[in-house]
């Protein structure tokens, strides 16, 4: 399994023979250099979406049209997709499990908003989310953009992830000191990658934090466009 880190929200995993991409943002993303565009989404095989905010789903559709690869997400913005924009979806819902030839991808919930600008003031789209995403001996916890919720004890009764990506910025998800305190009261997880960070001023700039809070557990800092093997 390989985890690369396309900065912000956005990843690329790399799992079970197939080639994810999560929240791709790279239209305007400051942290992914747009030499790197076509290397980031090379080989992608399908596209996770969390929520409806522009630095999350700018590109989903036009990677989605130029890639012919299908969108993976809630329901009620993936119907409105398949039949207004025609592209190739799979709409599911919170406690629903899809099998993407042999990944097990879970949709749980997440505490955030989701709209998406139009001319006539922003749109609903859907409601936020996270993901379960079962494959390679691994189960990664991807938070979304969410704050710290008692679900994640049922998430991880349940799922028991290993690995946990978590959103952990401040301002706009949480902050290290509040993922800290999930990751220790909610999951046992022996690895934890932080995201949603560094990319603005207002969010936060280093994971100390977290990485003080959680001795024993593997934190890595990610670097952008760099895989983390595990």
């Amino acid at each position: 399994m390989k985890i690369i880190w396309l900065g912000h929200g956005s990843f690329r995993f790399e799992i079970g023979g197939q080639v994810l991409l999560l929240d791709p943002w790279l239209t305007g993303n400051p942290m992914l250099p747009e030499d790197q565009h076509d290397a980031a989404v090379m080989g992608a095989t399908h596209i996770l979406l969390t929520h409806g905010h522009f630095d999350h789903v700018i590109d989903v559709l036009p990677l989605a049209r130029k890639l012919k690869i299908p969108v993976l997400g809630q329901y009620d913005l993936m119907s409105y997709w398949e039949e207004h924009e025609k592209i190739e979806t799979v709409g599911f819902n919170k406690g629903g499990t899809i099998d993407v030839n042999g990944i097990k991808i879970t949709m749980v919930n997440a505490i955030h908003s989701s709209t998406f600008a139009t001319d006539s003031g922003p749109r609903i789209a859907g409601t936020e989310c996270g993901y379960m995403i079962e494959g390679d001996g691994h189960t990664i916890y991807k938070s979304g953009d969410t704050d710290v919720m008692s679900d994640m004890k049922i998430f991880n009764d349940l799922h028991k992830p290993d690995i946990g990506i978590l959103s952990a910025g401040g301002h706009f998800t949480m902050d290290m000191k509040r993922a800290a305190y999930a990751a220790k009261s909610f999951f046992d997880f022996k690895t934890v990658i932080p995201c949603h960070y560094k990319t603005f001023p207002i969010l936060e700039q280093s994971a100390d934090t977290l990485s003080a809070a959680l001795p024993g557990v593997n934190v890595i800092e990610p670097e952008v466009m760099q895989p983390i093997d595990l």
